[in-house]
Order: structure tokens, then C-alpha cells, then sequence
């Protein structure tokens, strides 16, 4: 695989409540225990966050209550792995609890040149592409991933 290459991955909630809702409690409860286990596990690189330590506090969209988290990682694999094979799989099966469905894609994949930390903005335009165009090697999912791009010789 390329080393030149990392994967960004962005996606988004929109909360039952307000943050400081007890509805939210719970969830709140958790941030940072998966926040130490993301910075923690093996291929992380980077991730978004306010003075906080967490990116709750950024307002990415107009409704208050809709939640961004970016965060930057050696590859897929590292990614998954965090995702499904960690402390933070029993949270996400409670996403349920604290968040609303969403219409269209709620979390996009896309590389990144390795030590490039996105922004929102790049995150949002790489969400609406995949809601645009479905998986492409420029906004994919862990269903339909893509390898990163051939570096240069």
C-alpha cells in the first residue's frame, strides 16, 4: 500500500437534544474515554477537536444540534478496527439513543496526502459528493472502499 496516502473519514449526527440535555447525558459521559481510545489505537493520525479535547462545540451546520467528527487514520484497516473492534463499538450501538436518522449518507471516506488535516468544509463537500454521486475514489464508504491514489514515481 502507499504510505504517502492516509484515509480521512467525517461524518455526522443529529442529537436528540441539545448537549446539555439530559437525553445526552450518556453520551456526553463517553466523549472522553473514546476520544483517549481513538488517540490510543494503532493507525490513528489526528482528529478534530475544539478547546474541549472533543469537536461537540463546532458549528459545522445550522442546527445546533447537528454533531461533526473528522479524524484522520494510517488506513482503513486502522479505521475498522477502531470502529468495530474496540471499546467504542458498545457506544456506537447505542447511537440510536442519542441521534436522529439522517436523510442520505451520515459518514464519508476519502485519502488524504499524508500530514493534510482537513477542514469542515472539505469534510462537508466530500459528504455531499457521496450523496451526489454514490461511492467514487473521491467519497467512499467501508462497504465500497477504495485504494488511495498511485504516488507519483
Amino acid at each position: 500500500m502507499s504510505t504517502g496516502w492516509h484515509l480521512a473519514q467525517f461524518n455526522i449526527a443529529r442529537g436528540r437534544a441539545a448537549m446539555d440535555d439530559p437525553v445526552m447525558a450518556d453520551f456526553v459521559a463517553t466523549l472522553d474515554r473514546v476520544n483517549a481510545l481513538a488517540d490510543a489505537s494503532p493507525g490513528f493520525v489526528w482528529r478534530l477537536q475544539d478547546d474541549s479535547g472533543n469537536a461537540t462545540a463546532i458549528a459545522a451546520y445550522d442546527d445546533p444540534n447537528m454533531l461533526v467528527n473528522m479524524s484522520v487514520w494510517r488506513d482503513a484497516d486502522a479505521l475498522f478496527d477502531f470502529v468495530y473492534r474496540s471499546g467504542h463499538t458498545p457506544v456506537m450501538a447505542r447511537r440510536r439513543d442519542w441521534f436522529l436518522p439522517l436523510d442520505g449518507p451520515y459518514m464519508v471516506l476519502w485519502w488524504v496526502a499524508a500530514g493534510h488535516r482537513p477542514d469542515v468544509a472539505e469534510a462537508q463537500e466530500r459528504l455531499a459528493r457521496l450523496a451526489a454521486h454514490g461511492p467514487t475514489a473521491d467519497a467512499f464508504t467501508f462497504k465500497a472502499r477504495f485504494d488511495p491514489p498511485a504516488d507519483a514515481a
